[in-house]
């Protein structure tokens, strides 16, 4: 693919000075065209260095690409020509006051102050004297209404504002707005000591957090830390299947309760307790929390352990597929999720939708198969999608991933695996000097789809820039899709087939 962008491996550091340095008209003119082929946004941010600002892109296609550019203070929107550009240029003009001229949808992601001591984009009283006030979309019309819901909600449930544009029950558009919480978790990780890195980003998103601490341990490992031996990998990719063995239970427990159908509801309410509890066997923690580290993981699996975890996924699995063939074969249940909330393959596209959410809607792109990395190179990830698009297509790939994640961490609890045993050497919470003048980006499946961290190191070796990328900054837009000419009552329903984070997104 001829293009001016550089070509990188995944968790490849790289000197800073090989990242090509266009102009901002080169550098869109190039990421442009590598979109129009088919290319997704990975990241796009700003980052100062020294007095100046630059700019720093990277796509996929079958590989990652990489350039870089000066920021000018305004630019011609690369949104305006293609959508997957969108929260990424939102998010540089409320970081960095960088104006895209023509952007179709310009509005705040998180209710913060800009990082420079420049005049606010959004007006006076975008976060001071009204927090939040600025102009909803809306919908004209006589028989036209506005349902507003959140941002507080009933429930344990952190805040995101939903309005619903209606004639009748019928929905039009959808806006979504989050970053109520905005935590400020790339500014702190600049500013904190190194060693309190790891539980920073495993409160990046709490469901997630082996899957984000992985990405961050890959990039300090390419950066300067040891480099895990296999025995830690095994361990490592046991524990992110268990991650997303937990939630996808939970999210068809969640779902059959929506549909008011118990059984499932129960008996995947129940497993999912069982398989956080295998977690907290792992680890000490049920959401995986302190397993993942540069350098390895902090806790061995012994054959104590093999043997209790093996016993316990036996027990399950039989459950496990009797709950999923209950839910599915339910007449009921499919009259519900057939058909409701369909986003197209190409409305999935020009989104760039990620993980579950894209794979129901034929975009087979899984990072385990893609960029595997961990002990997923050795493991065949069969390329798998669904088409309708809908709920029962998020389920179903849901309950596939149930059962392909049930598959690895029996294969790799057996013993020997690849005639490695599953050993290793425990370790701690350590301060590695990193790579001076470097970068790197890594890229995991998470259980939502890919997360992705970029790291930028000075001359001296300390962090310039820690960017942070949840899957669920790719699919909050999928779900305000999956709401058009859908029935309001069908949201929560839609809501649950996305199940996305407010707080990976809020950050």
């Amino acid at each position: 693919m001829p293009t001016r962008f550089l070509q990188v491996g995944h968790a490849e550091a790289i000197e800073r000075d090989r990242i090509p340095h266009l102009s901002f008209d080169e550098l869109r003119r190039q990421a442009l065209e590598l979109a129009a082929r088919g290319a997704k946004v990975v990241h796009f941010f700003a980052y100062p260095e020294g007095d100046a600002l630059k700019l720093l892109c990277v796509m996929r296609t079958d590989q990652l690409w990489v350039a870089g550019s000066d920021a000018p203070d305004s630019y011609p929107s690369l949104t305006a020509e293609c959508e997957r550009f969108h929260l990424f240029e939102r998010e540089m003009a409320e970081q960095y006051a960088l104006r895209p001229e023509g952007h179709p949808w310009f509005k705040m992601v998180r209710y913060h102050p800009n990082y420079r001591d420049l005049p606010d984009l959004f007006g006076n009283e975008y976060g001071q004297d009204i927090p939040g006030k600025y102009d909803y979309y809306s919908v004209a019309g006589d028989e036209i209404h506005q349902v507003a819901v959140g941002p507080v909600h009933a429930g344990v449930i952190e805040p995101g504002h939903f309005r619903f544009n209606c004639i009748g029950e019928r929905v039009l558009h959808l806006e979504i707005h989050l970053g109520y919480q905005h935590r400020g978790v790339e500014p702190l990780l600049m500013q904190a000591a190194p060693h309190r890195w790891p539980v920073i980003i495993e409160g990046v998103a709490g469901d997630t957090a082996v899957g984000h601490c992985l990405c961050m341990a890959q990039a300090l490992e390419a950066l300067g830390a040891p480099a895990p031996n296999p025995g830690a990998r095994i361990i490592r990719t046991i524990g992110l299947e268990f991650e997303r063995l937990a939630n996808h239970v939970g999210d068809l427990g969640a779902l059959s309760g929506d549909v008011a159908f118990l059984p499932p509801a129960n008996y995947c309410g129940r497993m999912r307790g069982d398989f956080l509890n295998m977690s907290l066997w792992l680890c000490g923690n049920r959401m995986g929390k302190g397993l993942v580290r540069p350098g390895g993981v902090r806790f061995p699996l012994t054959d104590e352990d093999r043997q209790v975890l093996t016993g316990r996924l036996a027990e399950l699995r039989t459950q496990v597929e009797h709950t999923i063939d209950l839910l599915f074969t339910t007449s009921s249940v499919r009259s519900r999720f057939e058909g409701c909330g369909a986003v197209s393959r190409a409305d999935a596209e020009h989104l760039g939708l990620v993980g579950p959410a894209g794979r129901a809607c034929g975009i087979a792109y899984d990072v385990r198969r893609c960029f595997p990395t961990e002990h997923y190179a050795e493991l065949l990830i069969p390329e798998h999608a669904r088409t309708t698009g809908d709920v029962d297509a998020r389920a179903r790939m849901r309950a596939d991933e149930v059962l392909q994640s049930l598959d690895i961490i029996e294969l790799l609890l057996k013993e020997p695996v690849q005639t490695e045993p599953v050993q290793t050497e425990p370790v701690q919470t350590a301060v590695h000097a990193l790579a001076p003048s470097s970068f790197v980006v890594t890229l995991n499946e998470a259980w939502r789809g890919e997360a992705s961290h970029c790291l930028l190191t000075d001359a001296e070796g300390k962090l310039l820039r820690y960017k942070i990328k949840d899957p669920s900054f790719h699919n909050w837009n999928g779900l305000a899709m999956a709401l058009r000419d859908t029935g309001i009552s069908d949201f929560p329903l839609n809501n649950k087939s996305f199940n996305l984070s407010y707080c990976g997104y809020d950050l």
